[in-house]
């Protein structure tokens, strides 16, 4: 049986790319979000997920709505949950937080009332305490394990969210819930503004020049629908290179020169570490600027 999958925020950069994916892998999928997509990849539905019954019905609904069975209660194999405010500074603090903790929220409760089996989330960088002005990371390339330390409603409302993540699978251990701390997600014409950093390294300091490329967000989230992942956990996603011709060790040593380089680095290697998405879900980034 075909299973499906609803996409929330899946008009956006990295909700395209997954939509892209999961079709591609044979995954039948409903977007959920509040704009239409630039071009129809697969069923649209707009829907406030503010609303907790607007949630609840998108994530119930779907199968029927897919199969044009209409049936009153059908869930999906899984949610992929990209929707909400995608960066601070796009609204005020108390407005991100309110609408990226509450959605969160619906589309979370909204899941485990239908027992849906994978819920896959976008978390965030910053929670690792981005942008680096007030302190400086305690080590590089950053971990899973660094402490999270929000500098912004937005990084507050992706610390708690991971936590109630937590919460809520133990209230539901059948519904398995992966959080992805995403690096600045960049589609392939936003290449042409990679050069126009080079001159000054400071521009791009704040997440220690990490990256990602829209597709591998896809790919990571497909395979966190089928790899054998814990029931909460949580995985950084980015490029396997920096967005800079300069060496990573020579960057850290000029912007953040107390910070200790712990294990193996590449030449032009993340300072925000993929190894554990790598080793867990197998997430091998295909792409590179370079």
């Amino acid at each position: 049986m075909q299973r499906s999958v609803l996409v929330t925020g899946g008009s956006g950069k990295a909700g395209r790319a997954i939509i892209r994916a999961l079709l591609a892998h044979g995954y039948a999928v409903l977007n959920v979000d509040t704009a239409p997509p630039p071009e129809a990849l697969c069923h649209f539905m707009k829907a406030d997920l503010n609303s907790f019954g607007e949630a609840v019905e998108c994530v119930q609904r779907m199968a029927g709505t897919l199969d044009r069975r209409r049936d009153p209660l059908a869930r999906p194999f899984a949610v992929v949950h990209m929707a909400g405010i995608p960066a601070p500074g796009l609204a005020p603090d108390a407005a991100t937080v309110q609408n990226n903790f509450m959605t969160t929220y619906n589309i979370f409760s909204a899941a485990t009332l239908a027992g849906v089996e994978r819920v896959v989330w976008a978390s965030s960088e910053t929670t690792y305490g981005l942008p680096l002005t007030r302190n400086p990371p305690a080590f590089a390339p950053v971990t899973e394990d660094h402490r999270l330390v929000p500098e912004s409603g937005y990084a507050l409302a992706k610390v708690l969210c991971e936590r109630m993540a937590e919460e809520m699978h133990r209230w539901n251990p059948g519904t398995r819930f992966t959080a992805f701390r995403i690096s600045n997600i960049l589609e392939e014409p936003d290449y042409a503004l990679i050069p126009g950093w080079q001159e000054d390294a400071t521009l791009r300091r704040w997440n220690l020049w990490s990256w990602v490329d829209a597709r591998d967000v896809a790919q990571a989230a497909r395979l966190a629908l089928e790899a054998d992942v814990a029931g909460c956990d949580a995985f950084t996603i980015a490029a396997a290179d920096t967005v800079m011709r300069r060496p990573s060790r020579d960057l850290m040593a000029e912007h953040f020169p107390g910070v200790p380089i712990r294990g193996a680095l590449a030449e032009h290697g993340t300072l925000l570490s993929i190894d554990k998405a790598r080793r867990v879900l197998g997430y091998a980034p295909r792409h590179s600027w370079r």
